[in-house]
């Protein structure tokens, strides 16, 4: 995600992200009503009841166990008047059979479940859709969700909407950070990602994004079907719908290691064809593959639209962009693809590993383009930020109120640590660092540790007592 005014440019005093904002009221979110379709039943000799709840750090009530989804297949049809109506089939995996388990929905009605083709019954109890099946599950098992309805947006706890955001010509669903669970039912947490086949019909005049692989365009009794497909692992709060009066521009990206893929671009045409930033996507891919490796994904493009939530998103594989971005939120965007996306935080209290990283991406773009150096982008936000500064507060590995989420500390003072790093082990080191975090960590959900314990292997010193000054110490930090 990139926020107006969190980048090292923003502070040192670079423009603002340039974003024009609609004057579009909150949704509130509420939950849907509890709906008790028949009492539950007590776990059957041998089996055993999915939780509902993860525990993640900063978002307690997300996410639920028992169970590892593989697959969304997602069928969803728009109408005019801003009502959806969808099915969503999940291929999943648990260790133990299971008696009764949940999903994340927030919001629409559901109209059946079925579980191994026999119908389910359902309650809904806040946010959370529990489900019994017939007969426990298998070890491998597929669960179908048909439902209805208007979706909501959900605020956030910093005041953001995200999930379904209604548009002038139709609507954008922004799932970060829990706003997936307003469009389709699913296990709402960053640690259990999958593949995604999403199929969106829409009225013919409008045009329909989501991530990956546009496999399929067919027009019916006035409707259009686009059928895209995400194969590699995706976290929900990556995913992306943009539905709307679209300019559509396709064209071909040769990358860095002689592959070439398909990028699929969606504009509002009241913001002008965004030719510069169409032109630069491929650079910016192959400027990080430079410096990260192979880009992670089969396909790319950019999703610029004035939807008036202020921020740009790093939607896997199709960033969207609340505006026509400048260089350095693309080069934020297309970065996040490597960490955040393809490496993607295990819990939420460890998103500094994809704002901190992009943040630095930023200024390593600039520092090969005409900007300073990052060294002296880091002294210069480091002497300007003295003790009492709120960039030093909450540390960034340290969060406990979800607000703080997309703040300066997680974004500047987490892009800091990793010049800081730099500084410490070099450049050949830190270039090492790099690249193999994203090589070995591709498609896996990782917690900071994790990086710690490379940077200690890759440097060969002891960097705990570094990390916890740059990452855990609500002060600024000291020693580099």
């Amino acid at each position: 995600m990139h926020p107006p005014l969190s980048r090292w440019a923003a502070r040192l005093g670079a423009g603002a992200l340039a974003v024009t904002l609609l004057p579009l009221a909150p949704t509130t979110a509420t939950a849907a009503p509890v709906v008790a379709q028949a009492p539950a039943k007590a776990a059957a000799p041998g089996t055993v009841a999915g939780g509902t709840t993860v525990h993640d750090s900063l978002f307690g009530e997300i996410g639920n166990t028992g169970y590892d989804v593989k697959h969304y297949g997602i069928a969803l049809a728009y109408a005019a008047d801003g009502s959806v109506k969808a099915t969503t089939t999940i291929e999943a995996t648990a260790k133990k059979k299971l008696s009764s388990f949940s999903l994340d929905l927030e919001g629409l009605t559901v109209d059946r479940v079925r579980v191994e083709g026999r119908t389910a019954t359902f309650t809904r109890t806040g946010t959370k859709l529990l489900v019994t099946p017939a007969r426990p599950t298998g070890k491998r098992f597929t669960v179908v969700v048909g439902y209805h309805g208007r979706p909501v947006t959900h605020i956030d706890p910093d005041g953001a909407q995200d999930g379904w955001v209604p548009s002038t010509t139709g609507a954008t669903a922004l799932s970060e950070p829990v706003g997936a669970q307003t469009w389709f039912p699913n296990n709402n947490t960053p640690r259990d990602k999958a593949s995604f086949d999403v199929a969106l019909t829409v009225p013919k005049d409008l045009a329909a994004a989501a991530n990956g692989v546009l496999r399929s365009r067919t027009t019916k009794h006035g409707k259009t079907t686009w059928t895209w497909r995400q194969r590699q692992p995706m976290a929900t709060y990556l995913s992306l719908v943009a539905i709307g009066d679209f300019d559509v521009y396709r064209s071909k990206v040769k990358l860095q290691h002689g592959r070439t893929i398909s990028a699929w671009t969606f504009v509002q045409p009241s913001l002008g064809k965004a030719a510069a930033q169409r032109a630069l996507l491929p650079k910016v891919l192959r400027f990080s593959e430079q410096q990260y490796g192979r880009y992670p994904f089969d396909g790319t493009g950019m999703v610029i639209q004035d939807l008036g939530v202020g921020y740009a998103l790093e939607t896997q594989s199709r960033p969207f962009f609340d505006g026509v971005p400048d260089d350095a939120t693309l080069v934020h965007e297309l970065a996040h693809q490597w960490f955040g996306d393809s490496v993607t935080p295990r819990d939420w209290g460890d998103i500094w590993l994809n704002e901190g990283f992009a943040t630095y991406a930023e200024a390593n773009w600039a520092s090969e383009h005409g900007g300073p150096t990052t060294w002296q982008a880091f002294r210069k936000v480091y002497d300007a930020n003295d003790t009492s500064s709120d960039l030093w507060k909450p540390a960034p590995n340290a969060l406990e109120d979800p607000a703080d989420l997309f703040g300066d500390p997680v974004y500047v003072r987490g892009g800091l640590t990793l010049e800081a790093l730099r500084h410490r082990i070099g450049d050949e080191k830190m270039q090492t660092l790099l690249s193999t975090w994203a090589r070995r960590q591709k498609g896996k959900s990782v917690r900071t540790s994790q990086f710690v314990a490379l940077a200690e292997q890759v440097s060969d010193q002891d960097l705990g007592w570094f990390f916890r000054s740059w990452l855990e110490v609500t002060s600024k930090p000291v020693g580099y």
